[in-house]
């Protein structure tokens, strides 16, 4: 089959499993991309989730030997939940990125990739293919950008015309020479409401996050939050969106075309108290078909305290008192005692010195110490 019939066939297969856009790119070394890196690494910029061998990001043959091209594929998620529920009083509530709600991206898109393969295979015995979502060693962003899916926004993001930055993205890394797609032209112009709205100022300059300050970075991360950033994330319980819901390219694009991303509002959008005591079989049960649950929930509760003293929403802190007395683990016992003396209320004072004179940690000592700090400083 001549390359060019089968790049078509291929182009109508994605659509017929789902696959809202598909671009071709060759599998030449991302010269740019390499640079970028090196100076991100140097900065101490990057967040540690990702490959640390620059070259592995960069030179696709490493990765698969006679690499000729790269097929990458974004998959559209919605902006928009329907039926959300509201958070009140007595009733707070969390919320999990967009790029979180209904089912683990990485579950379905890996599925679209396997049928992708099989599909390339059956046309072309023998072919060789190697196919990664998120956590491969490639920059999805990069091969997207490349490969014509979008073009990179100033928040660091794949904008596409179509979707806006809304989209998953995966890619495949095989011998099969394809005719490259032309990358799109840059469509930001002189627009920086991203950069003017990030809460902690992790976008340094268009295209350039530091993502140890990014809050969608901090929210997976599992021990004490810094201080400097507690009021930065509010009610957010996994990532954040805000360079994204503040994007003009993204008004008007709700995205509801696939049911596996559909959220579950009460999932999506969770009471934030009951959190703090639920169990791991039932944050299994509730959350683990999510992305968001990839960190288990330790990160989820240290954040709901934290939303909860956002709110200061004194009908939970029986609960957060219960957190505080009994937890075994120093991070969440310990933000639970700040979140205590940020929220105040008749008994915190002598709840958090009772706790003092019994807590063996240093660290959560500390916090108790930021939590009467607090107190004291709202007489």
């Amino acid at each position: 089959m001549k390359p060019l019939q089968l790049q078509q066939e291929l182009i109508a297969y994605a659509k017929s499993i789902g696959v809202d856009k598909i671009g071709f790119t060759s599998a030449a070394p991302f010269r740019d991309l390499k640079n970028k890196l090196r100076i991100q690494q140097e900065l101490g910029y990057q967040s540690g989730f990702e490959e640390s061998d620059i070259e592995k990001r960069t030179e696709p043959k490493l990765l698969l030997e006679d690499a000729a091209s790269i097929i990458a594929i974004a998959v559209a998620y919605p902006s928009k939940m329907k039926n959300a529920p509201q958070g009140k009083r007595g009733a707070r509530r969390g919320i999990f990125c967009r790029a979180s709600w209904g089912t683990d991206y990485h579950t379905v898109l890996r599925e679209k990739l396997a049928l992708i393969e099989a599909f390339l295979k059956e046309k072309v015995p023998g072919c060789r293919i190697r196919s990664m979502v998120d956590t491969g060693e490639l920059s999805d962003r990069a091969v997207a950008e490349r490969a014509g899916i979008g073009w990179s926004g100033k928040n660091c993001a794949i904008i596409t015309p179509e979707y806006g930055s809304y989209v998953y993205l995966g890619e495949l890394i095989t011998d099969l020479p394809f005719m490259p797609d032309e990358p799109i032209e840059d469509q930001c112009g002189d627009c920086t409401l991203c950069l003017d709205v990030c809460p902690t100022g992790a976008l340094v300059q268009g295209g350039q996050l530091n993502a140890q300050k990014c809050v969608a970075f901090l929210t997976q991360t599992k021990g004490f939050l810094p201080d400097e950033y507690r009021g930065k994330i509010g009610n957010r319980i996994y990532g954040c969106d805000t360079c994204q819901t503040v994007c003009p390219k993204n008004k008007g694009k709700i995205n509801w075309l696939h049911d596996a991303f559909q959220p579950d509002p009460e999932i999506a959008k969770p009471l934030l108290e009951p959190l703090l005591t639920i169990s791991n079989r039932e944050f299994k049960e509730k959350f683990g078909h999510i992305s968001g649950s990839w960190r288990g929930k330790k990160p989820i509760q240290r954040n709901a305290i934290i939303a909860l003293a956002h709110f200061k929403e004194e009908a939970a802190l029986p609960t957060l008192i219960k957190v505080f007395q009994q937890d075994e683990r120093p991070v969440i016992r310990g933000t639970a005692a700040w979140a205590i003396g940020k929220i105040g209320g008749d008994g915190a004072k002598e709840v958090l010195e009772k706790g003092a004179l019994i807590e063996k940690d240093e660290e959560v000592q500390f916090e108790i110490q930021k939590g009467l700090d607090l107190l004291l400083a709202q007489k």
